[in-house]
Parts: C-alpha cells; sequence; structure tokens
C-alpha cells in the first residue's frame, strides 16, 4: 500500500501545471497588448528557493530595477526604438530570461473635445465619442482629459488605444435606451441578445475566428459605468439577463486593460469572451450590484490577470466556458490563466464556473492575498454541466478557505450536458489559511457522487490552518495531505466520505 501511495503521489506531481515546482526556465515574455510606443509590461516564471528570489532587469545591459514579484513595467521607453531585456538572479543560472522587443511609432492624438465632447454631467457625449473612435488611424489613441463625461454605448475597434487620463471619468448614462441597440454575446452560459456595454469590442462568432485585435484600454483615470440604478432600470423591463456588462469584448485577440479605476457597472465588470491574450494589470475593480462580479474570462485562452484589487459584490474573478448543452457542444475551453498579486478585500471568491461546460483547465493563482470572502478560492460546477476542470495550481496565497462545490442552489436553467463533468489535477501548496473562520470547515472539498466522476488527484502541501480547524473531503480519489497543520503543529480534524488512495 505505501508504494501505491508514493505511486499516487508521483502521478499528480508530474500532471499537474509546470509552474508549482521550480521551473528550469524563466520564460520571460511580453504580456500581450502592452507593447506601446513608451511602455511594456513584462512577465516570467516564478523562481522556487528556500529564501525569497530578487529579479534584476536590464534594458539594454543597464539595470533598471530590482523585484521580488514575477512581473516588472516598463515605463520610459522611446517609440520605434529596439531594446533588450534581460532578467537577472544573483548566483543563479536561468535560460529564457531575454527578450528583444521594438516599440511602436509614435501615433495620432485624438482629444474628444476637439470632437465635440462636453465635460458636463447634463451632456450625453456619445456621439462626440465614438466619432474620435471612427477617425482614429491605425496605432492612433483616443484621448478622454480631465474631467467627467457622460456617454452610452461606444464600439472600440482593433489597433487603437483609449487613453483615460488621470483625473477624467468616462461615466456610463444610467438610461437604458442608451445602450440600443441590443446585440449578441453571452451570459451565464448562453448565447443571447442584452443591451450594449458602455465599452463594447468585437463581434461574437463561435467560430475560430478574431474580429478585433491590438486594443489597448489605459490611462490613470476611471471607467464608471450606470451602476445599481442602470441595473435595476433594465431588470425591470427586460429581467437579468438583459443587462449589459461594463467592459465587453468579444472574439478579441492581444487586449490590455491597465492603470484604471473600474467601478458601478450594471452586472458582470470586465467580461470577455472567445477571445486571446488578455491582459489586465493595475486595475482597481469595485462593484456594489447584483451580478457584480469582476472579471470573467469566458471561453478563452491566455489570460494574464495581475497586480488587480478587486471589491466586489460577487465573484472577483469567475472562470468560465458556457453553460450545460449549449457550452459543451460549442466546446470552447478556457486555458492558461494567469492570476498573480492580486488583492481580493471583498467578494463571493476566486472562482471557476459555475458555467464550464465547455472545459477549463491550466489555472494558476498564485501570490494572492484574500479577505473573508463568501466562499474563498472556490471551484464549482453542477452535474449537468458536462466539461471538465482540470490542472488547477494554487501556490504561495493567503486565503480564508477553499471551496469545491458540485451541487449550487442557483443557475441551473436548462437542460443537461449529455456526461457528468470531470474535476481533476488540483494542487494547493504554500497556503496560509490562518484567518480562516473554524465555525465551518476551512477547506470543503466536495467530488461528483458518480464514482467514475469522484474528484481525481487533489494535493494538499504547506498549509497553515488555525487551530480547531476541519476540513471536509468527499468523493475524491487519490488525495495527498502533506503538512497540513498548525502553527502549533496539530492537525486538523477531517471528515472524510467516499475518498479512495488517501495519503496524510
Amino acid at each position: 500500500m505505501k508504494k501505491l501511495f508514493l505511486a499516487i503521489t508521483l502521478l499528480i506531481s508530474s500532471s499537474l501545471l509546470l509552474h508549482a515546482a521550480s521551473p528550469k526556465n524563466l520564460n520571460l515574455l511580453l504580456a500581450p497588448g502592452t507593447l506601446s510606443e513608451s511602455s511594456a509590461a513584462l512577465l516570467w516564471d516564478k523562481q522556487f528557493a528556500k529564501e525569497a528570489v530578487s529579479y534584476e532587469i536590464l534594458l539594454n545591459g543597464e539595470s533598471v530595477g530590482k523585484t521580488s514579484k514575477t512581473h516588472f513595467l516598463l515605463n520610459t521607453l522611446q517609440p520605434s526604438t529596439w531594446y533588450t531585456v534581460v532578467i537577472k538572479i544573483r548566483g543563479t543560472k536561468i535560460k529564457k530570461n531575454t527578450l528583444r522587443f521594438k516599440t511602436a511609432d509614435r501615433g495620432t492624438i485624438l482629444n474628444i473635445l476637439d470632437f465635440g465632447a462636453r465635460n458636463d454631467t447634463g451632456f450625453l457625449n456619445t456621439k462626440a465619442i465614438q466619432s474620435a473612435i471612427n477617425a482614429c488611424t491605425p496605432g492612433g489613441t483616443v484621448l478622454i482629459p480631465s474631467g467627467v463625461f457622460v456617454s452610452g454605448a461606444l464600439w472600440l475597434k482593433s489597433n487603437m488605444t483609449l487613453r483615460i487620463e488621470k483625473g477624467a471619468v468616462l461615466k456610463g448614462s444610467i438610461k437604458p435606451e442608451d445602450y440600443l441597440p441590443k446585440y449578441l454575446n453571452r451570459f451565464e452560459g448562453w448565447e443571447m441578445e442584452t443591451y450594449a456595454s458602455l465599452l463594447n469590442a468585437g463581434k461574437l462568432d463561435r467560430n475560430e475566428v478574431y474580429t478585433l485585435k491590438n486594443l489597448r484600454i489605459t490611462g490613470g483615470g476611471t471607467v464608471s459605468g450606470g451602476g445599481r440604478t442602470l441595473s435595476n432600470a433594465i431588470i425591470k423591463t427586460d429581467g437579468l439577463r438583459g443587462r449589459g456588462r461594463l467592459i465587453c469584448l468579444m472574439n478579441c485577440q492581444d487586449v490590455s486593460i491597465d492603470n484604471l479605476s473600474i467601478k458601478e457597472p450594471p452586472c458582470w465588470t470586465i467580461h470577455y469572451i472567445y477571445s486571446d491574450n488578455i491582459t489586465l494589470h493595475n486595475l482597481d475593480i469595485h462593484s456594489d450590484v447584483r451580478n457584480g462580479d469582476g472579471v470573467d474570462p469566458d471561453s478563452s485562452t491566455d489570460s494574464y490577470i495581475f497586480n488587480c484589487s478587486f471589491d466586489t459584490g460577487d465573484d472577483c474573478i469567475a472562470i468560465k466556458s458556457g453553460k450545460n448543452p449549449e457550452g459543451f457542444l460549442v466546446a470552447k475551453p478556457t486555458r492558461n490563466v494567469r492570476i498573480t498579486d492580486c488583492d481580493f478585500k471583498r467578494g463571493h471568491g476566486i472562482s471557476i464556473g459555475s458555467e464550464m461546460s465547455g472545459g477549463v483547465s491550466d489555472v494558476l493563482v498564485q501570490d494572492c492575498k484574500a479577505g473573508n470572502l463568501l466562499h474563498g478560492m472556490q471551484i464549482k460546477g453542477t452535474k449537468d454541466r458536462g466539461g471538465y476542470v482540470k490542472n488547477v495550481t494554487v501556490t504561495d496565497c493567503e486565503l480564508q478557505k477553499i471551496t469545491v462545490f458540485t451541487e449550487l442552489n442557483y443557475n441551473n436553467d436548462g437542460e443537461a450536458a449529455p456526461e457528468v463533468p470531470v474535476f481533476e489535477n488540483f494542487l494547493f501548496k504554500n497556503i496560509s489559511l490562518a484567518g480562516a473562520n473554524i465555525k465551518e470547515p476551512v477547506i470543503n472539498i466536495n467530488g461528483f457522487k458518480t464514482a467514475a466522476h469522484h474528484l481525481k488527484n487533489l494535493q494538499f502541501e504547506n498549509i497553515l490552518v488555525p487551530e480547531n480547524a476541519t476540513i471536509t473531503i468527499k468523493d475524491a480519489d487519490n488525495v495527498v495531505l502533506k503538512n497540513v497543520l498548525s502553527a502549533k503543529g496539530v492537525k486538523p480534524v477531517y471528515t472524510l466520505l467516499n475518498c479512495i488512495n488517501l495519503l496524510n
């Protein structure tokens, strides 16, 4: 039996994300959509060592900074210039630590004031701002200057930057008619028509096509939606699912949303569907509305979310891929989501699901801090969803709860998918649950009851729990619990039901 347990441990370790072990390569890359005429965001894989690792950034051979994080912003670059970046770790030889790139050419700047926009909360600027967007040439920037500019739905396009400068507020109208006509997008797993969002990009197409590329929304200012007033007005006539988002990207590729305060959505805050190479960084996201998710990656690939703060009325981040038979048949998974150095202050959870019928795989949550979230770090679905969630790594985080839900009392309408989902390969490592509420399980794991669909390959390693903590694990196969202890070295009290091959 001991040999069997060892084999299980090796199987789990080899099948989980490579991020969890010390990588041989730094894998330095430019965060998608962030390369501009004057700046670029760098990302790399964390290097694990007994002591904290310090990374030195060299730009064309000169040191420009050091950091212990796995990202760095270069923001004093010159247009149309070649640069070489090298990341060094003192006393360590690493590979794939060099990157060469050329900054963008200096583009035309179009100030919305020149198109008739007014810093006047009683004036609707939709037409003026949209005229500036329409006139923007490839590589150009539409500038929203300091002031408050009220607008209805705006449609962005490829190869442009929307710059909302510090002191500027793009304020969404509170009138539903300012978000017409309705258009096709996806909400809670279904493709459907809703009111438009404040900022819209691309066109929904479930086929493999990108309808918008190379977009950046940035500037240091604020995007503020119609909030609760707009939400309630639309619910009254069109129901919960009639609402648009605050920012909605559809079939987009190479997009960066960064350096902004984003608040008061009528529904989900930032939602991207069937998209690829999306970067969200240095954002302060706030919502206080029903279904007020912060970020929803939906059937999208290669997401990079870092250095963001969340204070939300629902899930802080909810990773999705469609629902029940439609999501299962569309079969567009969400893959490679990297969430690092984020602060989750308030909300329901850092979530995968509940709409995950197209599949979700290769998710990394690293170096994050979560406050008293309703469900903590959660993975959720129902037996009707179909699809899968696999290869999830959560490491080096402060959390207050870890949950896996397979029975939900909401969002269960519609027919079932033809098969039960598969949940497998979950690793939780170097996690502090010291602030968790001991009146309920600090870790509550539920696999699917069908034996063939038990949660498979679940590993907890180096987990700090409070004194007198309890942990519940049900319907799970190949479970490894290693160094799950309180600060005094006391093990928690376990409730283990229908668990096969358990190593503790």
